[in-house]
């Protein structure tokens, strides 16, 4: 004898490899999402929150993350001892206005920010990101990004590109940003808002391969 649960269709099991579709359900239609509900998501793919909408990313290759690694190592190292400032690398979000949060790859926050009180930082001083493979994803640190990061008038601004093997570093000006130097292959991508800071554009690259 079979149970209401086992001939009732809408308790059948979903045969093998079927998406999850009903887990949709559980959290709210986009254009409804509060920040509370942004901070409640479970671990997993880089989520980011934008005026009711959420927008998940590319989960980052191993490439990615290395570049990622070298540079928040590079500056931490180059932080200790100076007391000036904390190097932070994603997932952490940063609220560029209400409503509005990105998660940069790595970014960098001087002590005594009047914003700097919350766990998650209101802005940076200078954010780094480092573009993964597809026209997407070139298109949103090129344009989207640098458009929200001077609208949330973060002072320095690196991006990192891969695919073109070089380090572009963009100072605020005003409300846009002026590209200070594109710094290639046997280069060293210099710093504003760390006066002293430098990086090989060698190093930053081969990293992709473990190689430093």
């Amino acid at each position: 004898m079979h149970t209401p649960q086992e001939t009732d269709p809408k308790f059948a099991v979903p045969p093998l490899g079927t998406p999850a579709w009903r887990i949709a359900l559980l959290y709210p239609a986009q254009g409804s999402w509060s920040e509370t509900d942004y901070f409640g998501l479970a671990g997993g793919p880089l989520v980011e929150f934008d005026n009711g909408h959420i927008e998940v990313l590319d989960m980052p290759t191993k490439e990615h993350q290395r570049i990622v690694q070298f540079i928040f190592v590079m500056i931490r190292e180059f932080l200790r001892g100076k007391r000036i400032g904390e190097v932070f690398i994603a997932p952490l979000p940063m609220r560029l206005w209400d409503g509005k949060f990105r998660e940069p790859d790595v970014l960098f926050i001087k002590h005594g920010r009047p914003d700097y009180q919350d766990s998650y930082p209101e802005a940076a001083d200078l954010v780094v990101e480092v573009i993964s493979p597809g026209s997407d994803n070139r298109r949103r640190d090129f344009e989207t990004k640098r458009h929200e990061y001077a609208k949330a008038k973060i002072a320095e601004y690196w991006i990192i590109d891969p695919e073109n093997a070089v380090v572009i570093v963009l100072k605020l000006s005003g409300e846009v940003y002026e590209v200070i130097g594109e710094f290639g292959r046997g280069q060293k991508a210099t710093s504003i808002e760390l006066p002293g800071f430098e990086i090989s554009v060698d190093d930053c690259l081969d990293s992709a391969n473990g190689e430093r």
